[in-house]
C-alpha cells in the first residue's frame, strides 16, 4: 500500500478520487491526513474533527478483496478489521451496523464505502482526541502510522467474509438498542434480520451498508 501523508486536506476521500483521475490506478494507495476540514460522511454529511485525529482513505481493485465478499457490505469488512486491530490492543470499541464505531453509547467514527468501475474507495475517520460532547475518542492512546501499518497488513491476508461476518453477525446484537437511516429516516434496529450478505431486513426492506 502506497501512503501520502498530508497536513491538512478538505477530505482525504476527495482528494483520492482526484488523484485517481489524474494519475489512474495501478497500485494501491493510501491518503491520510493530520486534520481534515470538509470530510465525508454518509448520507452527505460532513465528518471533520480535530487536528490530531486519524482521518484515511484509500482505494483498491475489486480483485484484491476475497472472493466472497460482498461488494454493498464492503463497509462491514473493513470496518470490521480496524475495529478487532483496536481490540488485539486493549479497546472496548464495537461497531454498529453498518459502520459505525463506538465506545460504550457514543460515537468515535465511521466509515465510508464507493464503488467506482473496479475500483473500491474506503475511507475512515476515527476520534482519537476529543472533539466534542456529542462524540466520544477512542479509549487506548495510539499513533496514526502504527495503526495503518497494522491495519493494511491485515488488509493483505484477505480474511473471507465469511470468517469477517461470522463475527460481526454476533456484534450485531449490540446494535439493537440504536437506530440507523434507511433512505431519509432513522429506523430502529431492535427487531432487524441481519442477512448473510450483510444487509438488514427493516420495514419489509432490504438495505445494504454501501453508500
Amino acid at each position: 500500500m502506497k501512503i501520502i501523508k498530508l497536513d491538512e486536506v478538505d477530505s482525504t476521500h476527495t482528494y483520492l478520487k482526484d488523484y485517481i483521475k489524474t494519475n489512474g490506478y495501478s497500485e494501491a494507495i493510501c491518503i491520510t491526513s493530520d486534520y481534515q476540514t470538509n470530510g465525508i460522511g454518509s448520507r452527505g454529511n460532513s465528518w471533520t474533527g480535530t487536528k490530531g485525529n486519524l482521518f484515511f482513505s484509500f482505494v483498491l481493485n475489486k480483485n484484491e478483496l476475497p472472493k466472497d465478499l460482498p461488494i454493498q457490505s464492503a463497509s462491514i469488512y473493513f470496518s470490521f478489521i480496524l475495529k478487532d486491530i483496536l481490540k488485539t490492543i486493549g479497546s472496548e470499541v464495537w461497531l454498529k451496523w453498518p459502520n459505525d464505531f463506538y465506545i460504550s453509547d457514543k460515537k468515535i467514527g465511521g466509515t465510508i464505502t464507493t464503488v467506482s468501475n473496479d475500483l473500491i474507495y474506503c475511507g475512515i475517520g476515527l476520534n482519537l482526541i476529543n472533539v466534542n460532547e456529542e462524540f466520544g475518542k477512542l479509549d487506548i492512546s495510539i499513533t496514526s502510522d502504527n495503526i495503518l501499518k497494522s491495519y493494511f497488513n491485515k488488509l493483505k491476508l484477505k480474511d473471507s467474509w465469511k470468517q469477517i461476518f461470522s463475527e460481526f453477525k454476533i456484534e450485531f446484537q449490540n446494535s439493537r438498542k440504536f437506530q440507523a437511516s434507511v433512505g431519509d429516516e432513522k429506523v430502529s434496529l431492535e427487531n432487524a434480520l441481519l442477512n448473510d450478505d450483510g444487509s438488514i431486513q427493516v420495514n419489509n426492506k432490504k438495505v445494504f451498508s454501501l453508500r
